[in-house]
Parts: structure tokens; sequence; C-alpha cells
């Protein structure tokens, strides 16, 4: 799987890292589909399966050239690089759109979504019954997380780590989005907002200034916390899930596949454009986080209205997102031909 890619191939691979990595952060929106539109999602699953006791043994022995070579540090290096970067950069820019955009947004990533699923599908081949029924199971199964009610807001460590492990899994399993389920295990806020701002804030203010001061701020120190210990989930649910998956996609190519394609399909109702937030009541009164935040229950979706002029720019937006898909398979065939 390693192979020495020239400056364009390590851009262009770092430039995939930050589409990733915005994705992630985005509730509706998975990683792993973005990776796999993109084509190098099998290579990234591979790669973390080789992280296993091979590696762990030509580290300790100090033979770090071929650690680096068997793990194929590289590619990895360059897409979790973006993938981080993007937390502190597009997927800011990203949320600033989300405020003040947000039919539109997701309108495009709709789009995008519906033209995965025809890329992903074009070149599946036969679709027998144990195919067909894969992909039944993997569209109930993503239809079914959509209407979940979210649960509340828990700080606790070990269910952080948890958050961590079946949070990250947007990055390895196409169509289901780590941040729309860290939204039902009530996390989302806490691990993905909060915990960054602060992370952020931080790093700024010992770069900047060599300020420390957050060393005497335990509201900070539990931030940070936080953030070490979902890290360490995340980082552990990518190893552990994608040696499963490496395994299943040897053996059942096929199969898995369509399920992927039968689940990024029913995860279409999480980012369907026209919906409302439902917020929690108790007692006729709105259940907040601990930042004020009115805490998410689920959303009311409807059909747009197309005698208002916003709803016909949605579907050109979402048309734009289809569009993507295709230009971006028109120019990987090209380019090898």
């Amino acid at each position: 799987m390693h192979r020495d890619r020239s400056l364009i191939e390590k851009t262009f691979l770092f430039l995939k890292g930050l589409a990733m990595g915005a994705a992630n952060k985005v509730p509706g929106v998975s990683g792993g589909t973005v990776s796999f539109v993109l084509g190098f999602y099998e290579e990234l699953i591979y790669s973390f399966q080789k992280i296993n006791g091979i590696a762990f043994k030509l580290f300790i022995n100090g033979r770090f050239k071929s650690f680096f070579r068997y793990i194929n540090a590289q590619f990895l290096g360059l897409v979790l690089a973006g993938s981080i970067f993007s937390y502190f950069s597009v997927s800011l820019v990203l949320d600033y759109f989300l405020k003040h955009y947000e039919l539109y947004v997701w309108s495009w990533f709709f789009g995008m979504i519906i033209g995965s699923i025809w890329y992903i599908g074009k070149d599946f081949g036969e679709w027998n019954v144990k195919n067909t029924l894969s992909l039944i199971i993997g569209a109930s199964i993503g239809i079914g997380i959509s209407f979940l009610t979210p649960a509340g807001e828990n700080d606790n460590l070990w269910f952080v780590f948890i958050c961590g492990i079946i949070g990250v899994s947007g990055m390895t399993l196409p169509g289901l989005s780590g941040s729309f389920i860290l939204i039902l295990l009530g996390n989302y806020v806490l691990l993905l907002v909060d915990s960054v701002n602060v992370l952020f804030g931080v790093i700024t203010d010992i770069v900047l200034s060599w300020n420390f001061d957050f060393v005497d701020d335990p509201e900070r120190i539990r931030y940070l916390k936080i953030i070490g210990v979902f890290t360490a989930g995340s980082a552990f649910g990518l190893v552990s899930i994608s040696h499963v998956l490496g395994y299943v996609l040897k053996r059942w190519h096929q199969i898995v596949t369509a399920v992927i394609i039968g689940f990024i399909t029913g995860s279409l109702g999480i980012v369907w454009p026209w919906k409302e937030k439902m917020y929690r009541q108790i007692n006729g009164e709105f259940l907040l986080d601990q930042n004020g935040n009115k805490v998410i229950e689920n959303y009311r979706r409807f059909l747009p209205d197309l005698s208002v002029d916003t709803n016909w720019y949605a579907i050109f937006y979402a048309v734009v997102g289809i569009l993507l898909i295709v230009g971006i398979d028109y120019y990987g065939r090209t380019r090898k031909s």
C-alpha cells in the first residue's frame, strides 16, 4: 500500500483530509462518505489496520524507517493533519455558513450524498438476492438512526471515551455521521464545540503569548481532560474499527459495499434540507445544557414550498452538490485514461 507521492499528490491528500475533517464535524454528514467518494477510503482502512503488533515491535526495536513504511505513515499523516487542521479552519467557516445559510448548506450536502450513492453504485456489479438484502438492511439501519431521540449531556470520562470510539465511526463507516451520533448521545456541544474551543484558546495563548494561566483554571483543565479522553477514545476506535472493516472488506466486499450504499441512502433523512429543530421541553419549558443552549430532541421534516424563491435556490445548491460528485468522478476517469 505504501508508495512515494509527488508534491501535488501530497497536497491533494491534505485537502482531502480537510474535506473529511470538516464533514466529520457536521451533524448528518459522514467523513467516511467523503473518503469513499474521493477515492481513498480503502487505503485509509488498510493503513489503520497496519497499526498492530508488528508495527509495535518495529517501533520498540528502533526500526523507525520500517515502522513508518509499514503503517503507510506519509498517507496517514497527511490525511490526519488535514482533518485536524480543518477543525480550526474549514469547520469554523462551515459553522458560519450553517448559522447564516443553513438551508443552502444542507441542500448542498443532500445533493453530494445523492451523488455519492450514484458514484458508489455505478460500478457495483450484480445485484443478487444477498446484495439486495444487504442494501435493505443498511437502509433500514440508516432510517432507524435518523428517528432516535438524543440523550442528555454526560461528562463522565468513561462515557466520553466511549463517545470517542463511536463518534469517530463517521470516519470509517460511510453514511454514519459521527457528529449526529454524538447529538444522540447528548455530547455534541460538549465534545465538538466547547472542548475544541477551549483547546484552541489554550494553544493560542501558549503559542502567541507563552501564557500558561490555564493550569490554574479548573474549568479549562476539565475541558482539556475531556478532549484528551475523547481523543484517546477516537484513536482507539479508529484502529479497532478499521481492523474489523479491513477483515470484512477483504472477505465480503460486495455485501459490505451494498450495506454502505443502503446506509448512505437511509441517512438522507438526517440531512434533508427542509427541517426545523425540535427542542426538548420539561413542563412547557425548554431544557438547556450547561452553556445555555437549547437541547435538540429531533427534527421536524417537511416538503418545500416551491412558490418561495428560497426553496428554488436550495434545489439549485442540491444540484450543484450532485454535479460536484459527477465532476470528481469525471476528473478521476480522465486522469486515469
